[in-house]
């Protein structure tokens, strides 16, 4: 891990891992005020986490490399 904000973005990776969260969740649970805690945009980015849409809402789930960067890191999905 390179960045200070890598280990959030593990720690989000895996919940959403555990099952497919509605986006609606995601943002209010891992909604942050500071700029340099771009935690959702960062898994995002890294193509770790996509949106997909599902029966008039939208949800979360966890990518092949988003599996990737969690066994890379001892964590499960």
């Amino acid at each position: 891990m390179t960045e200070a904000t890598d280990p959030l973005v593990l720690d989000l990776v895996e919940w959403v891992g555990r099952e497919p969260r509605l986006y609606s969740e995601v943002i209010e649970t891992w909604r942050t005020s500071c700029p340099r805690l771009t935690i959702w945009e960062d898994a995002v980015d890294r193509g770790y986490v996509m949106r997909q849409p599902e029966a008039g809402s939208m949800r979360v789930a966890i990518t092949e490399s988003g599996t990737r960067f969690l066994r890379e890191h001892g964590r499960r999905a």
